[in-house]
Order: C-alpha cells, then structure tokens, then sequence
C-alpha cells in the first residue's frame, strides 16, 4: 500500500474497451467503487474503444499501448512495464487472457506487489479461434500459480480452467453486478421500439442481444425462428450487438427479411431490453455468467437461455433452458412462453427481477471486489 495514503491505486489492464461483457463488467466496478479507498486507472491494450469516453466520464484515466489485435507485439511489454514504473500501483488487475500473459510479464519486471487475473469465460471452443490465442491459453494454465488470485465470474469458468491445468494459489468467484436502477422495466419503451419498427403496438419481440461471434450462434436462434414463424407469424425477431449486420446475407437464405430486425450496436440497450417480450441467449459455448440475461431479468423480461456457463443458476425457476444447438428445442420453448398470458409472462419477469436484486445487485457485487483488494493487499503487507 502506498505510503501516505489509505487509498489503494489499482491498474486494470484489459485487451480493449468495445462493448463486451469484460469491458461493461469493468465500467460498471468503476462507476460503483468508493473513491475516497480506491484510486483506479485503466491501460488498454489496445485503444480507447467504444467505452472510453464512459470512464472518461467517471474521471478514471484510461492509457493506451496502442498495439494491434491478434498481432504479437514485443514492445507492447516495454511500453507496459514503463507505465508501471510510473504509475506505481498496489494492484494490477488483468482482464481476459491477453492482458493476463502480457500482465503477468510486465507486473513481475516492474515489482507490482499484487497481481490479479480475471476469467470472464467457461468452455471456450477454441477451434473457432487463432492458434496465437490457444498458444495464450495453454501459456497460462502454465503461469496460472504467479497471480496472488484468479478470479471467476462463474462456477463453470473456473471448472473449465482447472481441467485445463490451471492451478492457482487461490480462486475467488464473484458474479456479475448489475445496475437495478439503470436496468429496470420501461413501459414506454414497448411502444417505443415497435414505433421504430414500424411494427403493430403488441408485436411480439424475441430478442438477442450479442456480438456477431462464433460462440453467440446466432444462426441457432435464426434457425428457431424460422420454425417458431411456420407456425405463428406474429412474432418478430430483433438482434443488436457489434457487426450483428454480418448476419444479413443468413437472414435473406432463411426468408426471414420481414421478421428479422438487425439493429446493429445501440447506446440505447436498457431501453432496448425492456421493449422485449422475450430475451433468448442461444451461445454453443464459452459463456461464464452472460451480462445480458442478468441485464434482462432486471428489466423485467422473461429469459429463454441455452444451457452454458452459469446460465441455469442465474435463471432459475424465472426463465427456460435449453440445450446447446438445438433451434428445435428453442423454439418449442419460446411457443410455450408466448402461449402464455401477458400477465403470466410479467409474473415471471417480476421474478426475475427479484431474484436479480436478491443475488447480483451492483452493489453488493462491488462490496465483494473492495473486500478482496483490501483483503490481498494487507496479506502482501504482512508478508
């Protein structure tokens, strides 16, 4: 701890700062930790993102490495371990798994007291990824004992890595936190949204809510929505996230142009999730705890999730699962949720909302970082 000061100075390395689960998890630990105990600063690997203006706003500074993506960059490392030296801070805490290989490096050269990893992900098909990146993984199961703690955000992360020989001092799972009062039910978002889309006033909405990616399968969920329109043609479908227009040409294949609405990325996404009748998730793989059914629950809407990561946890009894890469099953599960009343349907998302404020509340969330900062920090003090 820095001499002079009760406030501890934490580095958060992270490979970028575009909207992802990682990058939102850390804007919303900024936003939430008491100041006054903890001074926060925050280095890109890369750039300044879609996010950088939001930590401007919390007046956290943000420095940037400036280095590629996918691109091996040996003088990202000097650059790194300078801005150590300058910075002086009790803790880096890394996020995801380049920041934690170049992290590790750079905190050991530049005599950082603390070192913390943070695994936002479970089972990973890395098929689906560059060899660099399954080199990265297999580098810090390898590394796994040099942080003074791995965090998790989901019992299925941390099984995932310890059959893939990490093994470290000690593991800490904290969930994500979410915002109640920023996620929260907005009546006149409904109408909102379906006035944008030039849609009836009680259009049925499915939602999807993800970055165009290998592990969302997205062509799962346009799958299930084919086979839910064969039977019903009063639902519409409604996907938002990073190059989600990369779908298009799958959509026009399926004939599902009329159906299907790709939104693209939007600043808009807690009014978006409560414009929804029903959010689905239909990742095959990968996920830990998804941001974005905790983000839906507590905005009041109804989930239907495929069985990844934590997700059957985080629902419970207020949503549906589904197993992986089955459009049939999803389907039939979003025709037994529609069947229901519209009172049945906002009793379970009422549900869901209570269990998000009982179980992953922002704030007790942060409470729970705080802690185990303060926690290592006094144990390297002591030793």
């Amino acid at each position: 701890m820095q001499e002079g000061t009760f406030s501890l100075k934490i580095i958060h390395l992270i490979t970028d700062l575009d909207t992802g689960g990682a990058e939102m998890m850390l804007v919303k630990l900024l936003s939430h930790m008491d100041s006054e105990r903890f001074t926060n600063v925050v280095i890109s690997l890369t750039d300044r993102g879609t996010l950088g203006d939001c930590i401007d706003a919390l007046g956290v500074p943000i420095l940037t490495l400036g280095m590629r993506h996918g691109l091996p960059d040996p003088r990202g490392i000097g650059r790194l371990v300078k801005l150590l030296r300058q910075e002086k801070p009790d803790i880096l805490q890394t996020w995801l798994y380049h920041a934690d290989l170049l992290g590790t490096i750079s905190a050991r050269l530049a005599r950082v007291p603390v070192l913390c990893w943070n695994i936002r992900c479970s089972d990973m098909d890395m098929r689906h990824y560059s060899r660099l990146s399954r080199l990265v993984l297999q580098i810090l199961a390898r590394l796994s004992r040099q942080p003074d703690v791995v965090i998790v955000n989901s019992q299925a992360g941390r099984q995932l890595h310890e059959e893939r020989g990490y093994s470290p001092r000690r593991w800490e799972t904290i969930p994500n936190g979410f915002d109640l009062e920023r996620f929260r039910p907005n009546p006149n978002a409904y109408q909102a949204l379906r006035a944008e889309l030039a849609l009836l006033p009680h259009t049925l909405l499915i939602g999807l809510i993800a970055r165009y990616d290998p592990m969302k399968d997205q062509r799962m969920f346009l799958q299930a929505a084919r086979q839910l329109i064969d039977e019903r043609d009063d639902v519409h479908f409604v996907l938002a996230g990073k190059d989600i227009d990369l779908l298009s040409g799958m959509v026009d294949a399926m004939e599902l142009g009329l159906y299907v609405h790709l939104l693209g990325e939007r600043g808009d996404i807690p009014n978006l999730m409560a414009a929804l009748d029903v959010l689905s998730l239909s990742s095959a793989f990968g996920e830990g705890f998804p941001n974005v059914v905790g983000e839906a629950m507590a905005c009041g809407v109804p989930c239907v999730v495929t069985d990844v990561g934590d997700t059957a946890n985080i629902v419970g009894e207020t949503g549906f699962v589904v197993p992986p890469r089955d459009p049939g099953k999803m389907a039939d599960t979003w025709q037994h949720l529609l069947a229901m009343s519209v009172e049945e349907r906002q009793a379970l998302g009422q549900s869901a909302r209570r269990r998000v404020e009982k179980l992953f509340s922002i704030q007790a969330v942060v409470r729970r970082y705080e802690v185990l900062y303060r926690g290592i920090a006094g144990d390297c003090e002591r030793s």
